[in-house]
């Protein structure tokens, strides 16, 4: 999802210091992973480096546990390469930054779930596409050196490369598992693709992404869905009551065919009866694939959304109070 494209009010404070119980969290789902998005290290992307609570927050661990308590088993943390190695993808770390998305990090997966560290970046650093894979092995190598005792740590390479070259997404992917499996983490990898690693696009586009390689064999490609006109994600209306299953289809057939895993790592719909049918066909579809299909996380929660039409964040987001239901058969 690009946040330029949508409208959010800041509004500034700490977001990071309330504490999640510990307690390892049972749970009983047709997926291995039902979560949300966890948006806001991201925001103020043209504002670099921008402040902390003006221009970007970190999430609220207190509605990250409310969504917990209600089944949520995953949640994909948003951030900024060039907020976390502010001089070069290679350099040095900003230090609070680190430590804001580390305490987010470790709150969660204290209480026995799953992050998704996402590098929010569209295969881009400062606004021009990365074309140096080992700059971005690098990268990636030192980001999983900082997470690789934590097995509950997902590494997503990165948010929704689009309008780059295929061979190029590719070898990105690949660099960044290299580099994360030369630190010694042993964690999943999500890979993503080209053209805003869309499901319904993914045949046409991503084929050679099947020619990833991994020595773990822990590689679980991250397809996103929206089921408005253009499958941008910025509409309230759904196209109709069966394009959640018409547009994943063709891409669980590709999982299959070449005997891959993936997950929707971003969907969601407007808070409206058509959408409701929609988003509850393509559930079902997921659902009863569960040998390639191992998951779906909601776009979005975070402290900043506001009245944003996909807003899950507790207690009063319009996604959370009206579309929750949507996902509760899937949660434990």
């Amino acid at each position: 999802m690009k946040l330029s494209t949508l409208f959010f009010a800041a509004v500034a404070g700490s977001a990071v210091a309330v504490p999640l119980a510990k307690e390892q969290k049972k749970r009983d789902s047709v997926f291995q992973w039902v979560g949300a998005n966890e948006s806001g290290a991201e925001f103020g992307e043209d504002n670099i480096p921008g402040v902390w609570g003006t221009d970007y927050i970190f999430p609220d661990v207190s509605a990250i546990t409310t969504l917990i308590d209600k089944g949520m088993n995953i949640f994909r943390v948003q951030f900024m390469m060039e907020r976390l190695a502010p001089d070069s993808m290679t350099g040095s770390y900003d230090d609070a930054y680190l430590k804001n998305l580390t305490t987010v990090v470790d709150a969660v997966t204290d209480a026995g779930v799953h992050v998704i560290l996402d590098p929010h970046n569209y295969g881009r650093f400062n606004g021009e596409i990365i074309t140096s894979t080992s700059d971005f092995q690098t990268f990636w190598k030192n980001l999983a050196g900082q997470f690789k005792s934590n097995s509950l740590v997902v590494f997503d390479t990165n948010n929704e490369y689009h309008d780059m070259d295929q061979e190029l997404v590719l070898n990105l992917n690949q660099a960044a598992i290299d580099g994360i499996r030369e630190a010694g983490a042993t964690q999943y990898i999500f890979v993503e693709g080209n053209s805003w690693s869309g499901a319904w696009t993914w045949v046409d586009v991503n084929d050679n992404m099947k020619n990833l390689e991994d020595p773990e064999d822990k590689i679980v490609y991250q397809m996103h869905q929206y089921l408005d006109t253009d499958g941008s994600g910025t509409h309230e209306e759904c196209v109709s009551g069966t394009i959640g299953e018409e547009r994943v289809t063709s891409a669980t057939q590709w999982l299959k065919d070449n005997k891959k895993v993936g997950i929707i790592g971003e969907f969601a719909g407007g808070n409206n009866d058509q959408c409701r049918t929609a988003l509850k066909g393509m559930l079902e579809h997921l659902a009863e694939n569960t040998d390639v299909w191992k998951g779906v996380l909601w776009w979005a929660a975070g402290p900043w959304w506001g009245d944003y039409m996909y807003n899950m964040e507790p207690p009063s987001g319009v996604a959370y109070t009206g579309m929750l239901d949507v996902l509760q058969t899937y949660l434990g």
